[in-house]
């Protein structure tokens, strides 16, 4: 079919020591998004979230790579949960992460990482065909500005921020993430580019 992404041909895509079933019903798992896991390694919490996890990319990285932390990971959509959690039971890591349907889960975790749609519905139209043809819509269109997803999260949090938390950004989002973040009350946030040179995560800890 054309323009049909290879990973979707495929069935499968790697992501870092991992191989993910892949399919529409969540978003190919990307280079950039490995920088959350870089988060990950570098503050060893003990307890971690992955919001919006998709094909369960990330938490099961986590889990494969950290193998002492307990892992939770959350998403939207069931339709993307039942292609995480048939990941995590390929991999052997269903034991290690935890799946749930919405955005926070009860308790508390040391570690936020969060992956969530940023693109403005203006610039859907202007995506490749690869990915608007065949990308679920509602895992990367976020609303109007494109920022809807991650500013609703970063309220949710408002009450007790975790230790640390990690988002994910689009091109041009690090300045106003970065303003919604150090609202947080975080003394330290960073800006990490991807290999691009984009700045593509924006990281607040204590």
């Amino acid at each position: 079919m054309r323009c049909e992404p290879v990973a979707y041909i495929l069935g499968r895509r790697g992501f870092r020591r991992i191989e993910l079933q892949v399919d529409p019903r969540a978003l190919i798992p990307r280079p950039e998004t490995e920088l959350l896991v870089d988060v990950a390694l570098e503050v060893a919490p003990r307890s971690v979230l992955d919001v919006g996890t998709g094909s369960g990319a990330v938490a099961l990285a986590v889990a494969d790579e950290l193998p002492e932390a307990e892992v939770a990971a959350t998403d939207t959509s069931p339709e993307a949960l039942e292609l995480a959690r048939a990941n995590a039971g390929r991999l052997g890591l269903a034991e290690r992460v935890s799946f749930g349907e919405g955005t926070l889960p009860r308790g508390e975790f040391d570690l936020v990482l969060a992956n969530l749609p940023y693109v403005s519905e203006s610039e859907w139209e202007g995506l490749a065909p690869e990915i608007r043809e065949y990308e679920p819509r509602p895992a990367l269109v976020a609303g109007p500005t494109g920022l809807e997803s991650i500013e609703a999260l970063v309220a949710s949090l408002a009450a007790a921020p975790p230790a640390a938390m990690a988002l994910e950004v689009g091109a041009e989002q690090a300045d106003r993430v970065d303003e919604l973040v150090r609202g947080l009350g975080y003394p330290i946030v960073e800006r990490r580019p991807d290999l691009a040179g984009i700045e593509r995560m924006v990281l607040g800890r204590r």
